[in-house]
Formats: C-alpha cells, structure tokens, sequence
C-alpha cells in the first residue's frame, strides 16, 4: 500500500543486482505505520494515557545528529542478533525516517515497549526464534493493539483475517483475537516459525510475513532461483523492498535512540492483571457498571471484545481481564453483575409479538384479540444470564408463583427458555 514514497538510485542498494532492466530510479512505499508522526493519535490509548508521560529527567533535543556511514555500519553489526542487519542506502533512509520526522513516534514506542516486548519475548521464546522479531510490531503497528490498516489486517501483528484464522484466532463480529496481545503473539512466532521453515533465511521470512510466501516464490523464480533477498529484491512488491531495511531500521533506533537525541516516554508499568472466566453472555459494561470500573480500562484490558459483549457459553469460556482485586469483587458480585440490566446495554429484544397473524400450516405463535394472552396467560424466554428473581421483578410477580406456574423446584432455568409469568 502506497503511504509514504523516496527515490534513491538502484545501484546503491540492490546488492549485486540481478536485473539488467531495473529502473535507475525507483520508488519505495513506506509501511503504514510511518507514514506520519502522529503522537496524539498513538497517545489515545488508554494505557498510554494512564501510564506513560513525558520525562522531565530526559530533555528531547529536536536535533538529530548525523553520522558517517562506518558508524553505522559498526553500530548495527554489534547489535546481539542471529538476524542479518547489513547496512546500505535504503536502510539508512529509513534510520532518517525514524530519527527525523518520526523521532516522537520513537519516543512513545520506547515507552510502550516496556508493556509489550515482555510479552513478544516470551512467545518468541517459545518458539525458539531469535528476539530481534520482537520489533516487528514497531513497523507493523506503530505498537498500537488496535491498528488497522487500509487493507483490513488488524492488531500489534497486523493480521489479516485469514491468516489469523489459520493460526488459531477467533475473528467474528464480537470477537477480533487479533487485537489481542498475547494471542496475536503467540499466533505470530507460530506464523514465523513456519515461515522459517519454508525459506530458511530470515530475510526472507520477514519480507514473506510482509507480502506472503506466494509472492516470495515468484521473485525467488524470476531472479532465476537465487534467495537472498537482495538479489530478488527487484523483483517484489514495492512496499516489501522497503520491508526488511524497514525492520533493521527498527532494530537500531530502539538500541541507538540515546546517539540521535531521542528520550523515552516515561513508563509506570500497572499492577499485574488477572482474568476471570465466564461462561455465560455478559457486556463490560455490565462490570463497569456494578463495581464501578473505568470502561476504558476494561477495554483496553481486553481489545478482543470489539463490542463490549463477552459471548461467554459452557463449551466456550471467554477470559476478562481485570485488576486483581477488581477480580475477587466480580466473583463476589457476579450475581448482581449478570443481572443489571439498562435499556443502554441490551438493545436486542428475546422476544417480540405479532399481532392479528394467522400462520398457516401449523399453530400461530401470534397474539390476536381471541387468543390465550388476551385471557390473561403471558409468558417470557429466559435471557443468558436470568435468574428467577429478575425475571419475578420484571413481570411484577414472585419467585414461588412462577415455580407454580411452570412447575419448577428449586432455582436451575435454562436460557432460551420459555416460562409463564401469569
């Protein structure tokens, strides 16, 4: 996707290149992410907002220091990494891009980081990959858990729907896993480890996350079966030429910001969450409601819950994360959370009538002036999450008339369920 565009002259960057009919000049796109230096916007966030601030300690000079070409090239082969992290011209555009006009965004990535590369690392881990990947989400997503792009990919890993689907994550109306951060990134090592398997350079693996395999193997086959990437690199996509020199730009500003003037946001890391599992419908609201919590800081806590609807069921228990302490209250009080209800939060009616309608062929389910309800029967379905007593107060009747009523003993009602309430 075309956001931001340079020109530089081929020959500096594709090394020994491999087409004779490249152009002299080419451009390349920009990931997404850098397409601005937009700190308001990544600062919407609620944990950034509740948690990182500038740091008076650390004063952000506006300028940006310029080096020669051996220092960064010594620079970025002391970096600890497996990964390959050569230097050329494309590569030093993007350092410019996030040293100059991006140095805020910078700025903010180093504090967030403190929430997110933990998390990155331990998935990484598992799968046994090196831990420069952990800064892949920096080109993805600027590390904004709910990103999304142009094209539809979603989360810090920006994912998009099918692929994400295929490594495990549950993507519907109510729920996008995609946004999630642990999930995302457990998904992600997955994806890129078997990636490795595939091509078995890790140039190409991040330039394959980019574009896709299939597009990998097109270029591998028009540059005539060689894969390094810099010899296919005429042959991709535009916005994955810049993709990988993207990714080793990252790499050395989160480990030389300190040379270009750059300072962290300050972080306070929260307390350590916790989650409870439902299994049973219930809205964030709901919670925020009845134990009085911030519903910003639930859904920040929980990004997978596009709607605020946690469709919790007993073959599908759904995980919400709180503040510990916020976590024994909601089992303490769960009663009362699954029963509040407002006009604001259920907007979608159990049951509604039809009246003076004949269904033909079998017995209507219309209410006509002759019919049963009109004598004074009514009934009611059992919404997820009813108990006897709400039901009772809502219709204006008591707990031990609605056990007669429907010959009930004690107080197990199943939703969907229909009871007389008169």
């Amino acid at each position: 996707m075309v956001i931001g565009l340079f020109t530089v002259h081929s020959s500096l960057y594709v090394s020994q290149a491999t087409a004779q009919d490249a152009a002299d000049d080419e451009e390349i796109d920009f990931p997404e992410s850098m397409e601005e230096d937009d700190i308001d916007n990544l600062l919407n966030e609620y944990h950034a907002k509740a948690y990182l601030s500038v740091d008076a300690d650390c004063e952000m000079s506006s300028s940006n220091p310029t080096f020669g070409k051996e220092v960064y090239m010594k620079r970025l082969k002391r970096m600890p990494t497996e990964m390959e992290m050569p230097y050329n011209e494309v590569v030093q555009a993007f350092i410019d891009r996030y040293t100059g006009r991006m140095r805020h965004s910078v700025s903010f990535m180093l504090g967030a980081s403190n929430f997110f590369m933990p998390l990155f690392e331990e998935a990484l881990e598992m799968y046994q990959l090196p831990l420069e990947l952990k800064y892949l989400p920096i080109i993805e997503s600027a590390l904004k858990p709910n990103a999304v792009s142009r094209v539809g990919a979603a989360g810090l890993w920006q994912f998009m729907p099918t692929t994400g689907k295929e490594y495990g994550l549950e993507i519907n109306t109510l729920v996008d896993e995609r946004r999630d951060p642990q999930r995302a990134s457990y998904a992600a090592a997955h994806y890129l480890k078997d990636l490795y398997k595939i091509f078995g350079d890790w140039n190409l693996v991040i330039a394959a996350y980019n574009c896709g395999p299939a597009n990998i193997n097109k270029a591998i086959h028009r540059a005539g079966g060689e894969k390094d990437f810099w010899k296919i690199y005429p042959y991709l996509p535009k916005e994955t030429r810049g993709y990988v020199p993207a990714f080793i730009a990252a790499n050395y500003v989160m480990n030389y910001y300190c040379e270009h003037n750059i300072c962290p946001m300050k972080c306070e890391l929260p307390v350590k969450t916790d989650t409870v599992v439902v299994t049973r419908d219930i809205n964030l609201n709901q919670i925020s409601a009845v134990l009085g919590i911030d519903i910003e800081m639930l859904r920040s806590l929980n990004p997978s819950y596009r709607r605020d609807i946690v469709p919790g069921n007993e073959t599908r228990p759904m995980a919400i994360r709180m503040m510990p302490n916020d976590v024994v209250r909601f089992i303490d009080m769960q009663d009362s959370i699954y029963n509040y209800t407002s006009s604001e939060i259920y907007k979608k009616r159990d049951e509604v009538e039809v009246h003076n309608v004949t269904v033909k062929g079998g017995r209507s389910n219309a209410r006509g002036r002759n019919s049963r309800s009109s004598r004074g029967a009514k009934s009611v379905t059992v919404r997820s999450g009813d108990t006897l007593g709400a039901i009772a107060k809502r219709n204006g009747t008591t707990v031990e008339k609605l056990r007669k009523l429907n010959g009930i003993r004690g107080n197990n009602i199943r939703a969907g369920k229909k009871l007389r309430v008169k």
